[in-house]
């Protein structure tokens, strides 16, 4: 039997309509913003690239590293080639050989792959090296040329093209594969983490703003002069720290000091300095090139070429402005008590007790009590007790009742363990 049926009502199901919709929204969640916000990590990280050195940036899958050196391209708009180290072959970074008219006379040239081609036409880029740590030692080895000299194959990159890699941990890489020493010691490492509050309000549609630091015209050669006196100040006291390679293989893939990475520190103190980029900046990036350990006595070295001259304090103690950090203040008393153990009088001696009255008045009182103790026992026979004295007798008796207190319960506690 026939019926009647109504037709159906025309829907727009259709699907091209509804990738249409589907694309509409992806636009909608890729509308995101930027904003300049302090974070360490980028800072370093655009530093070194400002600087035009290698860096090689470590963390764990799915933190953000490749997000943030898509960022990074378009802030300082530069074309991004994103190059798959592992997938790759030894001949794809070192030149493919291509037979010519006349081998015999004009020999065998190596051509250069498209994407290194694009790049010398651009005249500059961000080369980002991805999954390092999955590319085996061959692929590694013939990366040495690229990151290092910027020839692939006959090519030369063009100087404003800037090279930064990523890889992960050997624990959470696929396959992967240590880094050679050569390869290692030819980047600046960096550890990335994620920020909470970052990856929250990035979610949100605002993520940080890479910058390029400013550099202050002004101070450039004052930076390179404090670089080099840094350095060589460093290696002339430790000449062991010129090149000491790891003895275990876990340090070998990190970084570690050689004549190249001194060259890079070097490099990354004048421009930290020119940029006057915070400790906290400067600390990564040293670290990240020659070590934790070189890395931090040469921190602490650059904390000493800060300290101000102990004959300047003594010249004038009512005037003299003592570092607010307590271990430098610490450092900058000693020094003047080693100045006026070095050349003793009563004038430096009275001075000294000046400046400790001074340091008094102006920090923590308990930063007094080894410096005042020392300088008491400078004293000569025939040099009056100073009425700067009175002002640290409190302190240092105060100390000392406390030290004693803290020997008593030391010794009733290891009474009562045994």
């Amino acid at each position: 039997m026939l019926t009647n049926t109504p037709p159906s009502a025309p829907t727009n199901s259709a699907p091209d309509s509804q990738l249409a919709v589907a694309e509409a929204l992806m636009s909608l969640l890729r509308d995101t913003t930027t904003e300049p916000r302090p974070d360490i990590q980028l800072e370093a990280l655009t530093l070194a690239v400002s600087a035009d050195l290698p860096v090689l940036l470590w963390g764990e899958p799915g933190i953000g590293k490749t997000a943030a050196l898509t960022q990074l391209a378009a802030s300082l708009d530069l074309p991004l080639t994103t190059v798959i180290a592992s997938v790759h072959e030894p001949s794809d970074f070192s030149g493919l050989p291509i037979v010519g008219d006349d081998p015999a006379e004009q020999g065998v040239p190596m051509a250069p792959p498209d994407w290194a081609v694009r790049l010398v036409r651009a005249g500059k880029g961000l080369l980002f090296l991805d999954e390092l740590s999955t590319a085996p030692p061959a692929v590694q080895a013939a990366l040495l040329r690229l990151v290092l000299e910027r020839r692939i194959g006959a090519l030369q990159l063009p100087p404003g093209v800037r090279i930064v890699a990523a890889a992960n941990p050997r624990s959470s890489a696929a396959d992967g594969w240590e880094l050679s020493p050569p390869l290692a010691n030819r980047f600046v490492h960096l550890q990335w983490t994620h920020d909470h509050e970052v990856v929250v309000r990035g979610l949100a549609g605002t993520w940080p703003r890479a910058t390029l630091p400013r550099l202050d015209p002004e101070k450039l050669p004052e930076a390179v002069d404090f670089a080099r006196r840094a350095v060589c100040g460093l290696l002339s006291a430790r000449p062991t720290l010129v090149h000491r390679l790891p003895t275990t293989e876990t340090r070998r893939v990190g970084p570690w000091p050689s004549p190249r990475s001194w060259d890079m520190t070097l490099n990354l103190i004048a421009f930290a300095t020119a940029a006057g980029s915070s400790r906290e900046v400067l600390s990564l990036l040293v670290r990240g090139t020659v070590g934790d350990g070189p890395g931090l006595e040469l921190l602490a070295s650059l904390d000493r070429m800060d300290l101000p001259d102990p004959e300047d304090l003594l010249a004038d103690p009512a005037n003299a402005v003592l570092p607010e950090r307590g271990d430098l203040r610490q450092a900058a008393l000693d020094g003047v008590v080693a100045a006026v153990r070095t050349r003793p009088d009563r004038a430096r001696w009275d001075a000294a007790w000046a400046l400790l009255v001074r340091a008094l008045e102006t920090g923590a009182p308990d930063l007094v009590v080894v410096p005042a103790t020392t300088l008491a026992s400078l004293r000569q026979e025939d040099w009056d007790v100073p009425a700067a004295i009175e002002h640290l007798a409190g302190v240092v008796s105060l100390s000392q009742r406390a030290d004693r207190a803290a020997d008593r319960v030391a010794r009733v506690g290891a009474k009562a363990g045994r």
